[in-house]
């Protein structure tokens, strides 16, 4: 059970009311909301208009109501401000994936959904297990510090440059992804800059309290084997959830095979205004570490490993608890997890690195709805506590320590479809790191105003200005050029968009642009720790740099059995000012484009394509060198007969040689370091509900 705020006046139920259609939808509150608004509209304009306008909106709304009746595009329904809202009157970009879309991609894991049905690039994670770091609004290398990852509630994020994993989320448990795009610092705090990716389980929302099981098998190339289960048992307002999974890959490098392992259970009890639960889940992984190939040597094999022996172990804990209720006219909603992750590399004898991260997070945050004759409002009040410490075998410990208090507020003037949104946080942050003496003991402010204005004909018009922050972690404040301090990163950000929703299809434009001051990375030219014994480079300031483009995402049902997706985005990242000055950033790629299909072929037959274009981007910052673009076209088929379904899923149909991450330039301006992608893969899937 997921408590819903009060109800607001969707679109489709006013037009009803001018059009004659279906009034046993209306509420009698909605209906005489409207009716007062209808009547002071017709005394202010002439009734030859007013039978125009009348005509327009019965054709739009009448097509809404067929395409709500035969379930070819629905409401949008986000968690991205912390409680249920609808998606179509945010002053900001929200793409939402949901677990129908999830399935029908094939994809094993977050990062993986996100990258197939959102066109979002991403790039092979050295650390191993097949995972992808993500990179929303053009932040290459340090995308992860600049974007936050929340699951149920629950903040993801380290603070040393290891960076999220959303991985460790089975992804048969996942109901929706939410990915907002840009400034999300007012709800999330530091690191947010990029965006936010907003992970809901179906336990964590409370959804489909019923009785089910299901489990999955797969099996492919590179030796794939997995398998998946979890269920649902409900006896009155009492609620278990579990899931489990566990997946074997060869890889598709020498000495890339790996293993993980998830587990997890939830348990909540609910009545009509609470809803109380606790969770927990256990990730494991074991991965080779393959290493970098030269130019020359992926031409001869991509396949081959730079090193046969390297490999990585992570264990990782979680347990949470969380809270729901409505008292009065508020919505309180409480977060609370405890982390531990364990790590350990291998890298010969003589260096094995372990580590061990212990965090902490809580978020309590309230919601106040009123509704009036002709305006509504929303205020919400959150505070967040978070906690991190670090601890290895250097020895050389780390913590962090966060406390933050935020209030947001919507209001909305019901005539004119008209949303004002402002923002505002404070956050106080201690860093720390035994290594050196230097510390972070310092508070910020983020703040956002936004704009969204109703146009009529399904079309919503929307805009924001705010601001960002981002303070360097603990293995930055470590490794600087001696005698330097690493400078708060801030960024003033905006963004503008057209959104349109009618009939079965919704598209979304959006511009955007930060300008970021000290943005925080690693420069392998700078006078750093070891540059005296031959290893220059250091984490520094670069002073001016900036990010904007433009997005676009539609989507049109051209039946009730085909839809098509579209996503484009044009980006720029560039140095501003200093030694790079009018270079791009390392690692973006200036323009990406994807499109999906998916069919209904017939009763029980689905079939799904997917193809992502990416152009080709540089791998250091004087742009020496360039990674060639590539394109990957997906495929799926799917039979379901009764409880049971059988898939094929082909991964990069065209066996296209490609790579998305590398490291450097040679003097000849050849570019080295290289991870290669996996070529033509099959995965054979077959599952049973119960």
């Amino acid at each position: 059970m997921k408590v819903a705020p009060p109800a607001r006046i969707p679109a489709n139920k006013v037009a009803a009311r001018v059009c004659g259609l279906n009034a046993q939808a209306l509420s009698g509150k909605t209906a005489r909301v409207f009716s007062r608004v209808f009547f002071k509209m017709k005394s202010a304009i002439n009734r030859a208009r007013l039978s125009v306008l009348s005509v327009a909106l019965c054709g739009v709304f009448s097509a809404y109501g067929q395409t709500a009746s035969s379930g070819m595009l629905g409401e949008v329904v986000v968690t991205a401000n912390g409680f249920s809202e609808s998606a179509e009157s945010l002053p900001y970009g929200v793409s939402v994936l949901t677990a129908k879309d999830i399935a029908q991609s094939g994809a094993a894991s977050v990062s993986e959904a996100i990258m197939k049905l959102l066109g979002i690039p991403g790039r092979l994670d050295t650390s191993g297990g097949n995972n992808y770091a993500l990179d929303l609004r053009g932040f290459g290398q340090t995308a992860g510090g600049n974007q936050v990852v929340i699951v149920d509630g629950k903040r993801l994020n380290e603070q040393d440059l290891s960076g999220s994993n959303p991985g460790v989320v089975s992804i048969d448990s996942v109901q929706r992804i939410e990915v907002i795009r840009g400034n999300a610092a007012v709800v999330y705090g530091e690191g947010a800059t990029g965006g936010a990716i907003v992970i809901s389980t179906k336990a964590g929302l409370g959804v489909a309290r019923q009785n089910t099981a299901s489990i999955a098998a797969a099996t492919g190339s590179n030796g794939l084997q997995e398998v998946r289960t979890s269920a649902t048992v409900v006896s009155a307002g009492l609620s278990l959830d579990v899931f489990g999974n566990d997946r074997k890959s060869d890889g598709h490098r020498d000495n890339f095979a790996s293993e993980n392992n998830n587990l997890g259970a939830t348990v909540q009890w609910s009545n009509d205004w609470l809803r109380l639960g606790a969770q927990a889940a256990r990730s494991l992984q074991h991965s080779g570490f393959p290493g970098s190939l030269t130019a020359a040597e992926y031409a001869e094999n991509p396949r081959r490993a730079g090193s046969s022996v390297n490999y990585g172990d992570l264990k990782s804990e979680v347990y949470g608890l969380f809270a729901e209720a409505m008292v009065a006219d508020w919505q309180i909603g409480l977060d609370h997890g405890e982390r531990t992750k364990k790590t350990l590399g291998y890298y010969g004898p003589s260096y094995i690195p372990q580590a061990t991260v212990n965090a902490s997070n809580t978020n309590l945050r309230a919601r106040m709805d009123s509704e009036g004759r002709v305006f509504s409002n929303a205020f919400t009040l959150g505070v967040d506590v978070n906690d991190w410490k670090y601890a290895n075998n250097d020895p050389s410990n780390g913590k962090s320590e966060s406390n933050a208090v935020y209030v947001t507020n919507d209001m909305n003037y019901l005539p004119s479809g008209t949303r004002v949104s402002v923002g505002l946080r404070n956050e106080s942050v201690k860093k720390s790191r035994d290594a050196v003496s230097t510390r972070i003991d310092d508070a910020q402010t983020a703040w956002h105003l936004g704009l969204t204005q109703e146009l009529g004909y399904g079309m919503r018009v929307f805009g924001r200005t705010g601001q960002s922050f981002r303070f360097a972690n603990v293995d930055e404040i470590n490794y600087v050029t001696p005698g330097t301090t690493l400078k708060v990163q801030t960024s003033r950000d905006a963004e503008l968009g057209v959104r349109w929703l009618r009939a079965g299809s919704h598209a979304e434009l959006r511009w955007y642009r930060s300008e970021l001051n000290n943005e925080i990375g690693y420069d392998n030219t700078a006078v750093g720790p070891g540059s005296g014994f031959g290893f220059p480079g250091a984490n520094v300031n670069f002073g001016q740099t900036l990010r904007q483009g433009l997005e676009l995402e539609a989507r049109h049902a051209l039946s009730t059995d085909l839809s098509v997706r579209v996503g484009a985005a044009a980006r720029q990242a560039r140095f501003v000012d200093g030694p790079y000055a009018g270079k791009d950033i390392a690692l973006v790629p200036a323009h990406t484009a994807s499109l999906g299909l998916d069919w209904n072929v017939a009763a029980g037959h689905v079939v799904n394509l997917g193809a992502n274009w990416v152009s080709s981007q540089s791998p250091d910052f004087a742009n020496k060198c360039t990674m060639p673009a590539y394109n990957t076209v997906d495929a799926r088929y799917a039979y379901t007969t009764g409880p049971a379904e059988l898939s094929l899923g082909i991964n990069n149909v065209g066996d296209t040689k490609y790579y998305t991450q590398a490291y450097g330039c040679t003097a000849a301006g050849v570019t080295t370091a290289i991870y290669p992608e996996a070529g033509r893969s099959f995965t054979v899937t077959a599952k049973l509900k119960f």
